[in-house]
């Protein structure tokens, strides 16, 4: 672990202070589990479903478990990797648990922002240098976007290629195609254009705020900044192994919804997997304004695999328990190991001023 640097005044950090309410979060996390309720008008084939869980394969769907919690250590190596750019270090168990933490606190608090500034502050107390903590803060969102794109367009181009969907739905997801190609020809042309982007995103950002009347503690311009100065530090070959882990963690992710396919008794298709797969995670990520993409990311899966001709007793059920498996269990493991760390964090800060 890299020695712990000392904080003058002059030494701003780029991110706000982390606190956390319970019972605030405690709050918005029930309102969260109802809404659950409201997202699967498949729920009417609930007592097929049953019948589907009762005769799941215990042995396969244990598989599934051990596939998630492969695909958080995979992503705490991620966030080693990041860190190790800048020449610090962080071991594998403790990036573990601030992913778990982060995204426990971004579901209730900001989003990716919250879950950027809680890994930031965590790595941070953990001795990793500034530099270092930007880089554990930012990239790992870039490089898991950037692999969830490709794998929805994989989704939505074999949505396209099998001939089952109407007109409707065909434009539909041409238009889901155009908007992804849109948004990798923005993110290219960003990269070459950072001064223009930033202006035209922070006149976005700044028209945002005046429509919902909220106000935030720091803005796109800088979350931009240093986004664009992580993205400066993976020149040459420090891009790949980032790029490796956050391809196997989601490819563990994919790995567990495919093994509860089959504890469920349907051995489903890899091109029908990745595409009822890719484009609902990835809207999910893109609505901003749900908290963990519930409800956009449940109903799209449905609406997508009975398209494919999955039985609909067997969509609920496996959707219902991939979301419990790698979503709401994890969240709510989360909060009180965000507890822990920001307890740890304090004490740290503590003895630094004391020394």
């Amino acid at each position: 672990m890299a020695p712990k640097e000392k904080n003058g005044s002059s030494n701003q950090e780029l991110f706000p202070p982390l606190t956390l309410r319970a019972g605030h979060y405690l709050l918005e996390l029930l309102i969260l589990g109802l809404a659950v309720h409201l997202i699967l008008p498949q729920l009417t084939a609930l007592e097929n479903s049953f019948k589907v869980i009762s005769s799941m394969n215990i042995w396969i769907f244990m598989l599934a478990i051990v596939a998630q919690i492969a695909s958080y250590l995979e992503y705490g190596y991620l966030l080693r990797a990041c860190v190790a750019i800048a020449r610090q270090e962080l071991s594998i168990l403790w990036g573990t648990l601030i992913t778990l933490a982060a995204s426990s606190i971004g579901l209730i608090a900001g989003g990716t922002l919250g879950n950027s500034a809680a890994t930031y502050h965590w790595t941070r107390a953990l001795g990793v240098n500034r530099q270092g903590a930007v880089q554990a803060g930012t990239l790992p969102t870039v490089f898991n976007n950037a692999i969830l794109l490709f794998v929805a367009f994989l989704g939505g181009a074999y949505l396209l290629i099998i001939h089952e969907l109407s007109k409707a739905q065909i434009i539909a997801f041409i238009l889901i195609l155009i908007f992804i190609g849109a948004l990798i020809i923005i993110v290219l042309w960003g990269n070459t254009h950072r001064v223009q982007l930033i202006s035209a995103v922070s006149k976005v950002f700044t028209s945002w705020k005046k429509l919902n009347g909220k106000q935030y503690t720091f803005t796109s311009s800088e979350t931009f900044q240093r986004l664009f100065g992580s993205l400066d530090r993976l020149k040459g070959d420090g891009w790949k192994l980032p790029a490796f882990n956050s391809a196997l963690s989601i490819g563990f992710d994919i790995m567990t919804l495919y093994l509860i396919f089959l504890a469920a008794g349907y051995k489903v298709s890899i091109g029908i997997l990745i595409a009822g797969y890719g484009l609902p995670i990835f809207f999910g990520k893109m609505a901003f304004l749900i908290p963990g993409g519930v409800g956009v990311v449940e109903g799209s899966m449905a609406a997508l695999y009975n398209v494919m001709g999955v039985p609909i007793p067997i969509t609920v059920v496996v959707i219902l328990i991939y979301r419990i498996v790698s979503f709401w269990i994890p969240s709510i493991l989360g909060f009180p190991v965000a507890f822990y760390l920001q307890r740890l964090a304090l004490k740290i800060k503590q003895n630094d001023e004391l020394n």
